[in-house]
């Protein structure tokens, strides 16, 4: 598994209990920064989880939006909160990480849902994912 899958795992992670908690991102990335700082031999994942976490606390509210608008489906609030953590993590990777090559997101968020979530949800990532990339100015 590669340290960028790892990290994406613990931005999951991350979004996911604060989601779960009704904590503030902010915080959530503060109690996750203090764990980090006693397992050193999880470093090399934390450096792009905290970059993606990050992203999220900048361009939550519009990630957001953009998955409301293209999920039609599904509101963004009835979503099972794993598939809603990935989405966010993919679609900011998507929008603003330009490092990372859009069908690669689509490819990871595909497999943390698999190995996190139910079977339907890949299929239901992928398509949300495919139509923010078909829209987005990098696709």
């Amino acid at each position: 598994m590669s340290a960028r899958h790892k990290a994406r795992k613990r931005a999951v992670d991350i979004l996911f209990s604060a989601d779960i908690n009704e904590q503030p991102l902010e915080e959530a990335l503060l109690a996750a920064q203090a764990r980090a700082q006693s397992e050193p031999e999880r470093s090399s994942s934390w450096d792009y989880a905290q970059m993606i976490v990050g992203g999220m606390i900048a361009h939550g509210e519009s990630v957001d939006q953009l998955l409301r608008d293209t999920s039609q489906s599904w509101p963004l609030e009835r979503m099972p909160t794993v598939d809603r953590a990935v989405l966010r993590v993919a679609t900011w990777e998507i929008l603003h990480n330009p490092d990372i090559p859009t069908a690669v997101a689509i490819a990871e968020a595909v497999e943390l849902v698999n190995e996190l979530s139910t079977e339907a949800s890949s299929g239901f990532v992928h398509g949300i994912l495919a139509a923010i990339a078909a829209t987005s100015e990098r696709a």
